[in-house]
């Protein structure tokens, strides 16, 4: 019957780690499992504590520095606006400090010049230097280093 009292700390230490979100009493939740596996085997209750111990130690030392580290990395992908940042767009309407259109992954956008001195005119190459709201600013892209 110990297996099953495992069983059920492993439940509530899953479910506190369902409200915290510390990544520590999911893997303490996890050696419980483990604690659970070797009652069922027949092992005594310091075989059991042993377990529990080992697999709570070795998560929390090597498991938990590694997800961690994962969580903490900025995805590898930028989406929404954030993604058009770094294009190339086509100069629709003279672009100057204050207005412009400009031709965008296929789709018009207001946009502005990054330097208030320039105007670049219809025709020109630009890159996307940020995106505000729904105006890109831009850079004459043959004046780029």
């Amino acid at each position: 019957m110990p297996w099953f009292l495992w069983l059920l700390t492993a439940a509530a230490l899953g479910a506190v780690e369902f409200f915290t979100l510390t990544l520590v009493f999911g893997l303490l939740a996890g050696a419980a499992l483990v604690a659970a596996v070797v009652a069922g085997v027949g092992i005594g209750i310091l075989g059991q504590l042993a377990a529990l111990a080992a697999t709570g130690v070795a998560g929390l030392v090597i498991i938990r520095p590694i997800a961690l580290r994962h969580m903490a990395q900025p995805p590898l992908t930028r989406e929404g606006s954030d993604g058009l940042i770094g294009k190339r767009a086509e100069v629709m309407q003279e672009v100057t400090a204050t207005c412009g259109l400009i031709k965008l992954s296929g789709e018009d956008w207001s946009a502005r010049a990054l330097d208030e001195s320039h105007v670049i005119p219809v025709g020109r190459l630009v890159d996307v230097m940020e995106i505000e709201g729904a105006t890109a600013i831009v850079y004459p892209r043959e004046l780029l280093p």
